[in-house]
């Protein structure tokens, strides 16, 4: 399986993740708890997801996830 052959819920919580982080460092961010929860909601739901244990190299794969995610938030955002 190619490193960047990642599910599509995936690839989503990845991208979740990086806006409810975008949102948390804002500028006086609005209900901090919630958001707060929200990331650690799905960091969770991202380190144990199945996806991991077909990997070989999971640093490698969770930073190319990380990546995509970014790339893939920019590209919408545009």
């Amino acid at each position: 399986m190619d490193v960047t052959d990642f599910p599509d819920d995936l690839v989503q919580t990845q991208a979740a993740c990086h806006a409810t982080y975008d949102a948390l460092a804002a500028p006086r961010p609005r209900d901090t708890t919630a958001l707060r929860r929200r990331l650690l909601l799905l960091s969770v739901r991202l380190w144990w997801h199945p996806y991991w244990e077909t990997v070989s190299s999971v640093p490698a794969a969770r930073s190319a996830l990380r990546h995509l995610a970014r790339a893939h938030g920019a590209v919408r955002a545009a």
